[in-house]
C-alpha cells in the first residue's frame, strides 16, 4: 500500500506536466490552422475539444446560420465583418502572444451543439475565456455577445473580446481595400469632370446669371417670410370654418395661422416686390412718355391696393391695431 501510494506521488507531477503540455499542445496546433484560413471552422466534435477544460486559452465562436433555407439574413450580414475580424487577429497576432482562438460553427456542422445549448435563434458569439494558466480568470464561465442591436461591426466585436483578454497590445482591424467602391467613385470623378468640362460653355453663363439668382434669393424670401417653415414645424390646418358656416382665411393672433394664409401672405408680397422692380427698373426705360406715365399709374395703384390689403390682413391677425387705408 505504502509502495503504491510513493509512486502515485511520484507520479503526478509528470502527469501534470503531460496534461499541461497536452493543452499547450493543442493551441499551437489549431493556431496554426487559424493563421491559415481564420476564423477557424469548427464542427461539434472539434467544439467540444477546444471548449473543454482545463484550457490554458481563450477561444470565442461564433454559432451561426450561413444556408438560405434557414433565412438568417443577420447572419450573413454578421459574417462579413467576423470573417474581417479573424483575418485582422490572425495577421497582427501570428505568434499567438494573445493565446485566443476566433472559431464558426455553422447549424449544418454543428446540430448537436445547437441541440445542446438549446439555442433557437441565430447568431450567437461565446467568449470562453482561459480556466488555467496565467491569464486564467477567477469566473471562468462563459459570456454570450448581444446581437440584439441588429448586426454589429467588426470594430464593435474586437473592443468587446478584447474588455475580457488580459492587458497588452491586441491586433488592430485592417479592412480590405473595397476595389468596387474605389472604381465607382473614381468612375463617378472622371465623368463629373468630363461633363463639366463639355458643359460648362452652356451651364456656366447661367450659373452667372443676375437675374436668375435674383429670382431664386426673391422666391426663397417671400417663401420663409410667409411662414412656410412655421406650417412645417407646427402642421397648421389648410383653412379653417369661421363657425357660421363659412371658411375663415386668416387665424387671428400672431402665435397662429393657416396653410393658404401662408400662400395669400407670399403673392401679397411677389406681387409689391414685382411691382415695385417694375417701377425701378421698367418703367424708366421706356421711351414713350405716355405709356410711361400710363405705367406709373398702373403700377403706382397695383403698389396702392395691395398695401391696403396687407394692412386689412394684419388688422385681422391684430385686433387692436388703429390704422387702415381704403379701399379695404
Amino acid at each position: 500500500m505504502k509502495l503504491r501510494l510513493a509512486i502515485t506521488l511520484g507520479l503526478l507531477p509528470w502527469l501534470c506536466i503531460a496534461a499541461r503540455s497536452k493543452t499547450a499542445g493543442k493551441f499551437e496546433q489549431e493556431y496554426t490552422k487559424f493563421t491559415s484560413s481564420p476564423p477557424l471552422k469548427l464542427d461539434d466534435s472539434l467544439y467540444e475539444q477546444l471548449t473543454a477544460t482545463p484550457r490554458d486559452f481563450a477561444i470565442a465562436v461564433l454559432l451561426t446560420a450561413l444556408e438560405a433555407r434557414f433565412g438568417c439574413q443577420l447572419c450573413r450580414d454578421f459574417q462579413t465583418e467576423w470573417d474581417v475580424l479573424g483575418q485582422s487577429w490572425a495577421k497582427g497576432d501570428k505568434k499567438g502572444n494573445s493565446r485566443l482562438l476566433l472559431g464558426t460553427l455553422d447549424f449544418a456542422d454543428g446540430k448537436g451543439t445547437f441541440q445542446k445549448l438549446m439555442l433557437q435563434t441565430a447568431p450567437v458569439l461565446i467568449f470562453f475565456p482561459p480556466t488555467t494558466g496565467s491569464n486564467a480568470q477567477p469566473d471562468a464561465q462563459p459570456v454570450r455577445y448581444d446581437f440584439t442591436m441588429g448586426s454589429q461591426s467588426a470594430e464593435q466585436v474586437h473592443d468587446w473580446i478584447c474588455r475580457h483578454l488580459p492587458a497588452g497590445p491586441k491586433p488592430k482591424i485592417h479592412r480590405p481595400l473595397n476595389w468596387v467602391r474605389l472604381i465607382t467613385i473614381t468612375t463617378a470623378v472622371l465623368g463629373a469632370v468630363s461633363f463639366f468640362s463639355v458643359a460648362s460653355l452652356y451651364i456656366i453663363p447661367v450659373i452667372q446669371n443676375r437675374n436668375l439668382w435674383a429670382a431664386m434669393s426673391l422666391i426663397t424670401i417671400l417663401l420663409f417670410t410667409s411662414g412656410h417653415m412655421f406650417n412645417h414645424i407646427r402642421k397648421v390646418p389648410y383653412v379653417s370654418g369661421d363657425g357660421k358656416g363659412g371658411i375663415s382665411y386668416f387665424a387671428g393672433g400672431f402665435s397662429n395661422q393657416f396653410g393658404l394664409e401662408t400662400q395669400i401672405v407670399a403673392a401679397m408680397y411677389g406681387t409689391l416686390s414685382f411691382a415695385t422692380i417694375a417701377l425701378a427698373l421698367k418703367v424708366p426705360r421706356m421711351v414713350d412718355p405716355r405709356k410711361q406715365q400710363v405705367a406709373v399709374f398702373i403700377w403706382g395703384g397695383v403698389i396702392f391696393g395691395m398695401y391696403s390689403f396687407l394692412l386689412s390682413v394684419f388688422r385681422v391677425k391684430n385686433g387692436g391695431y388703429p390704422f387702415h387705408l381704403p379701399p379695404f
